[in-house]
């Protein structure tokens, strides 16, 4: 039940905050639907009704709409997974825009980007395509050996367990548990964006991989799959209103949009927001 309302307070703010109608055929579309696609406003409009939303008019700039969406996402995130620290224990951070060379697996990067920053040579050649900032990163702070050994002694001897990142004694960053890329729609490249930021993010670690996730809005299951088809580099898609989403296409007939959803439900690669939180403490 707890779940449920956080998923409805999460809906009514995408709505209060996000959404708007766009002028364009009788009663116009909302802003996460493609204007020049009749099945992408229809489901758009479709999915809204069933969310109980009435949305503002006018225009919202696209970049707004977008780190609105990230910092939504962000506190429903923190929100959820909160009601799961029986699960998953643990101190953790919450942030938006943050550098992947603030975390511990990734703080190696902050000595390659001051070096690229004073050599020009260097810079022509890597680049700065390996710092990267994720749209929401979670992160655990490390465990001081007092929690440790709170139900009996664990680690009494600092010559042992004397590297892992998990221990306050040995590391005093956090550790990049999640990195979450938030795309209120999926439009010309930016699924290959949110590919590559997932690349660099497996290439350039050292140590535990953080779960690497994508959350969208985009109604058009068509869009989605460019995304979430295939293995390797992002762990699944999550879709704001899934439920919502599945019922609009059934509801407009559009039989091709359907089969592709189904294709992407059944083979796991796109989920609810509200599987995130759980997929989150495994």
């Amino acid at each position: 039940m707890i779940f449920l309302k956080l998923r409805t307070t999460y809906h009514q703010r995408v709505c209060a905050e996000i959404i708007r109608v766009q002028p364009g055929d009788k009663s116009g579309y909302p802003n996460f639907a493609d204007k020049s696609n009749k099945a992408s406003k229809e489901i758009a409009r479709h999915i809204i009704l069933q969310m109980d939303c009435t949305p503002k008019t006018g225009h919202l700039a696209g970049q707004t709409a977008g780190k609105r969406f990230e910092e939504i996402t962000r506190d429903y995130l923190k929100q959820t997974f909160a009601r799961l620290h029986h699960i998953r224990p643990g101190k953790w951070q919450y942030s938006t825009g943050q550098s992947i060379a603030n975390f511990e697996q990734y703080e190696h990067l902050a000595f390659l980007d001051s070096l690229v920053a004073t050599q020009k040579e260097l810079a022509s050649a890597l680049g700065k395509e390996h710092i990267i900032k994720p749209d929401i990163i979670i992160a655990r702070f490390p465990v001081s050996d007092d929690e440790i050994n709170a139900a009996g002694p664990v680690v009494t001897d600092i010559s042992l367990s004397s590297h892992t990142p998990l221990r306050a004694t040995n590391n005093s960053l956090p550790i990049l548990h999640a990195s979450i890329s938030c795309k209120w729609t999926l439009r010309n490249d930016r699924s290959q964006n949110t590919r590559s930021e997932a690349l660099s993010l497996i290439r350039h670690r050292k140590g535990h991989t953080p779960h690497i996730v994508a959350v969208t809005a985009e109604p058009l299951p068509t869009r989605i799959a460019a995304l979430a088809l295939g293995t390797g580099d992002i762990d699944c898609v999550y879709h704001f209103a899934l439920y919502e989403l599945e019922n609009a296409i059934r509801d407009i007939g559009n039989e091709d949009q359907l089969d592709m959803l189904q294709t992407l439900i059944d083979g796991r690669r796109l989920r609810d927001i509200s599987d995130l939180p759980f997929d989150l403490a495994i």
